[in-house]
């Protein structure tokens, strides 16, 4: 699988692959990373990249024909993300569709965001990460990639990571303990659930599932509200 990501600002993309999970990932070609500066695909000799807008309202929007021009440049096939605030919410359902794909390219918004014709010719769908304003789209980017790229084979060193996380099926993940003895008196006054020390499988696995479910109702009712029981 590969990774474009069109952006102002490479600088702020590509450290983030020099640490951890998926700097190993992308060594082993687990997966494919390019990183283009818009600027490269500006039309004007200075490299300008934003236009004010017709009708008024404050700030730049991004050139659309920069925009253009840079997807143009990035080879065939893909499917095209555009990051903006107007778009819809990023979901785990989405990292793991979109998982499936052989080249994704990730368009950074920034300034006012994009001219509606850009995203109008240019992008597959327009993604946001939440309720909130960023600077730009690179943080965005960065978020989508991670967690579609925990979905690609061989990534996360054991597949079971992926078993019971949050969002798999609308419940958040079990409360989690860590299997280990400590010297805090204020962690040992909050014990780990008994149950999870017996071996009773069966009971373990029913426990987590009624503590997800406690868990998503406390902090995500919208998502406990999906559930009829």
């Amino acid at each position: 699988m590969k990774f474009s990501v069109l952006t102002l600002f490479p600088q702020l993309i590509l450290p983030y692959f020099e640490d951890s999970i998926l700097k190993r990932a992308l060594e082993k070609n687990l997966f494919e990373l390019e990183v283009l500066n818009l600027r490269d695909f500006s039309a004007n000799k200075y490299q300008k990249a934003d236009h004010t807008l017709i009708g008024g309202g404050a700030g730049q929007i991004l050139d659309p024909e920069m925009i253009e021009n840079a997807l143009h440049s990035v080879k065939n096939p893909k499917h095209t993300i555009f990051l903006s605030a107007v778009g819809k919410p990023f979901k785990q359902i989405d990292a793991m569709r979109l998982a499936q794909k052989k080249h994704v390219v990730l368009v950074c918004g920034r300034y006012e965001g994009f001219d509606e014709r850009s995203i109008e010719l240019g992008a597959d769908e327009v993604f946001c990460i939440g309720d909130f304003i960023l600077t730009g789209g690179e943080l965005g980017a960065l978020c989508l990639i991670d967690s579609i790229a925990r979905h690609i084979q061989g990534v996360l060193g054991n597949a079971q990571s992926l078993e019971n996380e949050s969002f798999e099926n609308n419940y958040l993940e079990t409360p989690n303990f860590a299997n280990a003895v400590f010297k805090s008196k204020e962690i040992n006054k909050i014990p780990a659930p008994l149950e999870y020390s017996k071996g009773n499988h069966a009971k373990i696995k029913q426990l987590k599932l009624d503590l997800s479910k406690l868990r998503t109702k406390f902090y995500r009712l919208d998502l406990f509200k999906q559930h009829k029981s």
